[in-house]
């Protein structure tokens, strides 16, 4: 929880460097949100602005009890105060929260909004307007809560960890700082990494005026040999999990004997069955967790990206890292992947959860070499135009100018000595 402050390095941008304070709750299991944050903050101290870091992770919650845990998730007093006295010390410009999730809580933005400083909130999950963040319920997309006051769904489905009195906590965060105000009036900008993204947000209630489209970007790994003959081989590379839809493809291979090697990248709860179809299945091969090295050496030998998720998804990194490889993808055809991927241009879109519709559209791939080629091309381009680090690094200053010129004209929410919720 110790703040980390950095000073800027030497650059030539003409714009003046901005001091930001970036927040993050660190997940138990790595993630996507947690390699954006750390290159996001990379991103703004090579071009020459300060940046602050105050993180937190959840490795402290098997120390916390049950009714801490739950205090802490609507509303951390430390968080509040903490907060509260490194804005003071270090007057930001802006406060840059990526995930809040349980330990920081909303009252990160409150400390900020008590000291005039603008709040911006990257939208990594659905967690404002569903409990468990995902939009999905039993291996389904599930938008039942969303625009509800009152989201009892969330609590009678166990949607959070199986947990009712987890479902509670998380569903209570939601009704209670919407309630109160929080979306609407604490955060001053919003990023969305989709624009179906945003539009389900749009749809939970939060203001369509402050949340910005900016998707996700990766340092640009340079493009291929172009006298590099393609991969022969599908790629997975990801957590392995059943909202990933790693069983769609493993059933894929199961009914489905003509299909190409497959080569899956990464560990999780469902680690056991993607063993055992490899033991069992000479085409299937599992390389564990890889450094993102081997990650981009795989995809330069691959044919094609395999992202059969059974959720919405925020929006993938790996599909910007195929597309910055030149790999084509195919993926589920709803929420980011759907999003992301061009269909016919840079990959292919498939039934979600329907292994015989993702058997159909690789061997399509397959059977069309000049297609894939060209989808090779394709993908490259659609990196340069959308995902880049410098395009990232405008968007990202102006949604900053957006947040400080909303901040400007909110009303000012004053400490509370105690610490709780201001009224």
């Amino acid at each position: 929880m110790v703040p980390v402050a950095e000073r800027p390095r030497p650059d030539s941008s003409p714009r003046r460097a901005l001091r930001i304070l970036l927040v993050h709750n660190y997940y138990q299991n790595p993630g996507g949100e947690d390699g954006v944050f750390r290159a996001e903050g990379k991103l703004l101290r090579d071009r020459g602005h300060e940046v602050i870091t105050d993180t937190v992770r959840n490795d402290v919650i098997a120390g916390m009890g049950t009714a801490a845990l739950l205090s802490a998730t609507v509303w951390n007093r430390d968080t509040y105060r903490r907060l509260g006295e490194l804005i003071q010390t270090h007057r930001p410009d802006v406060l840059h929260a990526h995930n809040t999730f349980p330990l920081i809580s909303p009252s990160a933005y409150a400390a900020a909004r008590a000291e005039r400083v603008p709040v911006v909130q990257t939208l990594h999950n659905y967690r404002l307007i569903c409990a468990n963040g995902l939009l999905l319920r039993n291996g389904v997309a599930c938008e039942r809560c969303v625009g509800r006051a009152v989201p009892w769904p969330a609590v009678t489905g166990r949607c959070y960890r199986d947990s009712a009195a987890a479902s509670a906590a998380a569903a209570g965060m939601v009704w209670l700082h919407r309630a109160r105000g929080t979306w609407a009036g604490d955060v001053d900008a919003y990023i969305a990494l989709t624009a179906f993204a945003r539009d389900k947000f749009i749809a939970g209630g939060l203001p369509g005026n402050r949340i910005v489209v900016k998707p996700n970007f990766v340092e640009d790994p340079g493009a291929a040999d172009p006298a590099e003959p393609p991969g022969d081989y599908a790629l997975f590379v990801g957590r392995l999990s059943s909202d990933k839809g790693i069983a769609t493809i493993l059933d894929a291979w199961r009914a489905t004997p003509g299909l190409p090697r497959l080569v899956v990248i990464g560990g999780g709860p469902m680690a056991s069955e993607v063993a055992t179809a490899a033991a069992v299945d000479p085409r299937i091969t599992w390389r564990g967790v890889q450094s993102p090295a081997q990650v981009r050496q795989a995809m330069r030998r691959a044919a094609v990206l395999l992202v059969p998720s059974l959720c919405y998804e925020g929006a993938p990194l790996v599909i910007v890292e195929a597309l910055a490889a030149g790999l084509p993808v195919i993926g589920s055809n709803h929420g980011a992947p759907a999003a992301q991927i061009e269909p016919g241009l840079t990959g292919l879109l498939h039934k979600p959860g329907d292994p015989h519709d993702l058997a159909r559209q690789i061997n399509a791939f397959r059977r069309d070499p000049g297609a894939a080629s060209l989808m090779r091309t394709r993908a490259r381009e659609c990196y340069l135009r959308s995902f880049t680090a410098e395009a990232n690094y405008r968007t990202l200053l102006e949604v900053y100018a957006q947040a400080r010129e909303t901040a400007m004209t909110a009303p000012l929410r004053r400490r509370s000595r105690s610490e709780v919720p201001p009224a």
